[in-house]
Parts: structure tokens; C-alpha cells; sequence
């Protein structure tokens, strides 16, 4: 292997904390040169990011949630999305979320990619999907904990406002990059 230098073994892992979202184990690994460290990581589930489009009379809208986000204290308008369920595949959570906080149903949803949240800490993957073809079922279904506001947002409004206020999660960044990989076809 081309690049089998890099590559640390691991030889233990504990659990030293569990909470509903995520829990972190202490892992013991062993460099390749036989080093020995400690290093925290993060094991919570897959996560699925959701860009729905709408084709509008006044162009190409973003179907965005607004919500309060604990970590930063405060709004951030994103993508839909959420956790995936014990033993949910990445495209049904995908369906299920978009559902669930916007009450709009894709006709056609696309996997685009999928990323490492923070490969250095976090065990699990993100999957971004592509959904067109949207069907309004005027229902919502939020977790009790889950207040949102659905908005539709211009395409153009978002790029702009990417990385500012309240267009703040680094995650809605890496999934517009992989919308904006489609180029004009999206």
C-alpha cells in the first residue's frame, strides 16, 4: 500500500462518555513507527443533508429551514436535515427528513456525495442529497425538541450569503459545493 507509513492500529478503545446524540471513546492506537497515543473520538450516527430545489416564476429557490442552534446561540438558516435512524439507509433518512421538517416531498432525489464532518474527532458521515420535484404535503412532523421555520430562499441569495449570518453551518457550505460540482443542470 502506497501509503501504508501513515496508517496508526488500533489496539484499545473505552467508552468514557454517552449522551442521546453521540458518545466518545478514548482509543488507543499505535503509530507505524510503534508509538503508542491516546486520541477522543466522537461515534454518533450518519447524518442527511437535503438541498431541495424549486423551480419558481421568479427563478430557482432553496426550500431552507431557520433554527435556533444551540452550539452558536443562534438562528442559522440551513439545508434540511438530521440524524439517520438505527438501521435507515441514507436515502430514506434523506426523504424522511426533508418531510418531516418541511412538509414537502421530493418526485426525484439524487445522492451527490458524502463527507467526513471532522475526520480528525468524528466517526460518522455526512450524505448530501439533490431533491427535485417537490410535492407540498403541508404537513410537518418535528421532533418534540425541533422548532423551524420553512423559507424559500433565491439560489443567488444564498451563494452570496454563504459564511456570513445566518448562513453559518460549515456543513450547508460543503453541500452547496457539491450542488454547485452540477453546474447549470441542478
Amino acid at each position: 500500500m502506497k501509503h501504508a507509513h501513515l496508517i496508526w492500529n488500533e489496539i484499545d478503545a473505552k467508552q468514557v462518555y454517552k449522551c442521546r446524540v453521540f458518545s466518545v471513546r478514548d482509543t488507543t492506537s499505535e503509530a507505524p513507527d510503534g508509538t503508542k497515543n491516546v486520541f477522543s473520538v466522537i461515534d454518533a450516527p450518519d447524518w442527511a443533508i437535503v438541498i431541495p430545489v424549486l423551480d419558481t416564476p421568479a427563478g430557482k429557490k432553496f426550500l431552507m429551514v431557520r433554527q435556533w442552534r444551540h452550539g452558536s446561540r443562534s438562528l442559522s438558516l440551513e439545508f434540511p436535515g438530521g440524524v439517520l435512524e438505527a438501521g435507515e439507509s441514507d436515502i430514506a433518512g434523506a426523504q424522511r427528513e426533508l418531510a418531516e421538517e418541511t412538509g414537502w416531498k421530493a418526485g426525484n432525489i439524487i445522492k451527490l456525495g458524502e463527507f467526513s464532518p471532522n475526520p480528525a474527532i468524528m466517526s460518522n458521515r455526512l450524505h448530501v442529497f439533490l431533491a427535485k420535484d417537490l410535492i407540498y404535503t403541508g404537513k410537518q412532523d418535528l421532533d418534540d425538541d425541533e422548532y423551524v421555520d420553512v423559507e424559500q430562499i433565491p439560489v443567488d441569495e444564498v451563494l452570496k450569503g454563504m459564511g456570513k449570518e445566518p448562513y453559518i453551518h460549515a456543513l450547508m457550505a460543503s453541500a452547496l459545493c457539491l450542488y454547485l460540482a452540477l453546474g447549470s443542470g441542478a
